[in-house]
């Protein structure tokens, strides 16, 4: 096959887990793939396609991770420090039976990525830095339950915040609907890009080109990377079962990014001006896609 893996008898018991024959289950839709593949197309491994039952474990890591960000939602304000909101996740996540993805991944020494004001992603929680009246803040939880990934983030406004980052939020948020207003079963994932930078522009605003969606499920970040500076037609082609984050990260002014902090995580933008992220975890669909995580 296209992918290298495994080929199948006609009636040898489906890759999926299914437990009916292949020729009743996924042969067709193997065949289409390696038509695909074999006229020039991206298509993704079988191996990064969920199964309904891999879909399933998602949705109860999401559960947690959506808890996790209500629960920030209803506590978060002036004069909590990201050290307490990191607390929050932590304590949350373990007594509801999952761990925190972001601790020690890679060296990561907390469980949750908050980023304030010009901190473009990776924001490191700590005592001294307290949330003060007019701030924006994005909250990034990302959850293993039971060996499955789930990974969503949601922009907060903290009291009376300045006309021009509360839109720079709101534009932001809107930018992933239009996203996700894009993805079509069998298209590309150049097209999501592309809605997500042309709605962007068209408010002013520049996007992240360093930093994108991925990948999830089965591992934290798997392929594919998910940039959102692409082309229409252009990509990986949007599978059914594939699985994976759509998370803009907007700036107000240019697009450049300060990767210099000393701690090695956080990101900042080059001109010190604000920007903003919303992230969803998506699953392509037969019809059209279902949301997992938000």
């Amino acid at each position: 096959m296209y992918d290298g893996d495994i080929e199948l008898g006609r009636n040898d018991a489906c890759w999926c887990g299914s437990g009916a024959k292949y020729k009743k289950c996924h042969m067709e839709f193997d065949e289409r793939l390696q038509r695909l593949a074999e006229q020039g197309e991206n298509v993704p491994a079988r191996a990064l396609l969920k199964t309904p039952e891999d879909i399933e474990g998602i949705k109860r890591s999401a559960e947690v991770n959506v808890g996790v960000l209500d629960f920030v939602a209803e506590r978060i304000g002036a004069g909590v420090s990201t050290e307490q909101i990191d607390r929050w996740v932590y304590d949350y996540t373990v007594e509801h039976g999952a761990v925190p993805a972001p601790l020690d991944f890679e060296g990561y020494p907390k469980s949750v990525c908050v980023s304030a004001n010009e901190v473009v992603c990776h924001g490191i929680p700590s005592e001294g830095e307290v949330l003060k009246d007019g701030d924006i803040v994005n909250i990034d939880c990302s959850t293993i339950k039971d060996g499955y990934f789930s990974d969503s983030s949601r922009m907060f406004c903290i009291g009376d915040v300045p006309p021009e980052k509360a839109d720079l939020v709101r534009v932001t948020k809107e930018a992933v609907q239009v996203g996700l207003d894009a993805l079509k079963p069998w298209g590309y994932m150049g097209d999501i890009g592309a809605a997500v930078n042309a709605y962007a522009k068209e408010h002013g605003y520049t996007v992240v080109r360093e930093f994108g969606g991925h990948g999830i499920g089965l591992e934290f970040h798997e392929e594919p990377f998910v940039s959102f500076v692409t082309r229409p037609g252009t990509g990986m082609l949007l599978v059914p079962g594939l699985c994976f984050t759509i998370e803009p990260m907007v700036n107000m002014g240019k697009a450049r990014i300060d990767m210099s902090d000393p701690n090695g995580w956080t990101v900042r933008t080059k001109d010190g001006l604000p920007t903003a992220q919303w992230e969803v975890q998506v699953v392509v669909a037969d019809d059209g896609y279902e949301l997992l995580s938000w």
